[in-house]
C-alpha cells in the first residue's frame, strides 16, 4: 500500500518500522513538531522524525492541521490507501478522515471500547487491570469512537508498571498494525461497531493525578503509583513540604489511622483505608536528592505519630 504515517513519541516508532518492514511505501510522515523543554530548553526531536529521517522518509511537521491547505494539498497529490495514526497528539479533521479509500487506521493502546483517550497504558494500569491490549480501529469524527478492527491481549503483571506495558504494547501493536493492513487488502476483515455502553475514559493525565489520597486503600494507591510513572508519579507532603514517592510497594496489615506514619526499624509505613498499609521505600523531599526509606528516616529523624498528606 501507499501510506501516509502519523505519529510521534517512541511508542510508535515500532509501528513505522514494522510497516516499512513489510514493504509497504511511506509516502509521508507527519510528525508533532521539535520542542523545547528542560530547563535547558533544549530542542527534542520526536522519535518518529528521527526513525524517519534514519530511513530517508519525507517528513513534515505543521503546528496545525485541520486548515492547513499546503497539507492538504500534498495529502491529496500523494492520493494514499490508508493514513497510519499511532499517538501522534493530535485530532484528525474530516477532510483527513475522508481522503484515503481504507479510511484512517488507528492503533489505540488499550482493548476498546475500554480507555479512550489520551492516556490508556497509564489509566489501564493506575485501575489495576490484569490484562490490557491493543485495537487497530478506523478513525471517525468521535474520541477513540470508530469501528474496530483488530485487537491483541497483553497481561499486566502485579508489579508493572505503565513503562514495562508500553514495552509490551509496542511491538505487540506494531505487529497488529501490519496484519491488518494484510486484511484490510485482502477484504478479509469484517469492522465491529463498538459498544458505546461499555465505554470507559482515560483523559489526558494532570499533576494532581499524581497526589496521594490515603483515603484509598493501599492496593488502589499503589496501582496508581505504577499507572502514573514516569509523570506525574506519587507525592504528599510532609511537615508542610512536597514529598516525592519514588518507590513503593503494598504493606502487611498494621493498625495505623489513615495518613499516619509508623516507624518500625528501617521501614516507613503509612496508614490506607480499610486497615490497609502502604510501605514507601524511597522518597525524595522537594528540593533534595532521592533516598532509601533507611537513609530518609534516619536523616530527616522521622518518627511514628507524624502525618503525611496534612
Amino acid at each position: 500500500m501507499k501510506l501516509v504515517f502519523c505519529g510521534t513519541p517512541e511508542f510508535a516508532v515500532s509501528t513505522l518500522e514494522a510497516v516499512i518492514a513489510a514493504g509497504h511505501e511511506i509516502a509521508l510522515v507527519v510528525t508533532q513538531p521539535d520542542r523545547a523543554a528542560g530547563r535547558g530548553l533544549e530542542v527534542h526531536v520526536p522519535p518518529v522524525k528521527q526513525a524517519a529521517v534514519a530511513h530517508g522518509l519525507p517528513v513534515v511537521q505543521p503546528e496545525k492541521i485541520k486548515n492547513n491547505l499546503e497539507l492538504r494539498g500534498r495529502l491529496e497529490e500523494i492520493k494514499p490507501d490508508a493514513i497510519l495514526v499511532v499517538a501522534y497528539g493530535r485530532i484528525i479533521p474530516q477532510w483527513m478522515l475522508e481522503l484515503p479509500r481504507f479510511g484512517n487506521i488507528n492503533l489505540h493502546g488499550s482493548l476498546l471500547p475500554k480507555y479512550r483517550g489520551a492516556a490508556p497504558i497509564q489509566w489501564a494500569v493506575a485501575c489495576g487491570e490484569l490484562v490490557t491490549g491493543v485495537t487497530t480501529m478506523r478513525l471517525d469524527a468521535g474520541l477513540d469512537t470508530g469501528d474496530m478492527l483488530l485487537a491483541a491481549v497483553c497481561p499486566v503483571g502485579l508489579e508493572e508498571t505503565a513503562m514495562d506495558v508500553y514495552g509490551c504494547l509496542a511491538p505487540l501493536g506494531a505487529e497488529l498494525m501490519v496484519e491488518t493492513l494484510k486484511r484490510l487488502e485482502a477484504g478479509t476483515i469484517c469492522p465491529e461497531v463498538q459498544n458505546h455502553s461499555l465505554a470507559t475514559l482515560a483523559p489526558i493525565l494532570r499533576r494532581e493525578d499524581g497526589l496521594v489520597d490515603f483515603s484509598r486503600s493501599a492496593k488502589e494507591i499503589y496501582d496508581r503509583w505504577r499507572g502514573f510513572q514516569p509523570w506525574p508519579g506519587a507525592h504528599t507532603t510532609l511537615r508542610g513540604k512536597k514529598l516525592i514517592v519514588s518507590k513503593m510497594r503494598i504493606g502487611g496489615a498494621r493498625s495505623v489511622a489513615v495518613g499516619e506514619l509508623l516507624v518500625d526499624g528501617e521501614q516507613m509505613l503509612v496508614g490506607c483505608a480499610g486497615g490497609t498499609v502502604a510501605e514507601l521505600l524511597e522518597v525524595q523531599m522537594e528540593g533534595k536528592k532521592r533516598m532509601s526509606a533507611a537513609e530518609f528516616l534516619h536523616g530527616y529523624q522521622v518518627k511514628s505519630g507524624e502525618w503525611l498528606g496534612i
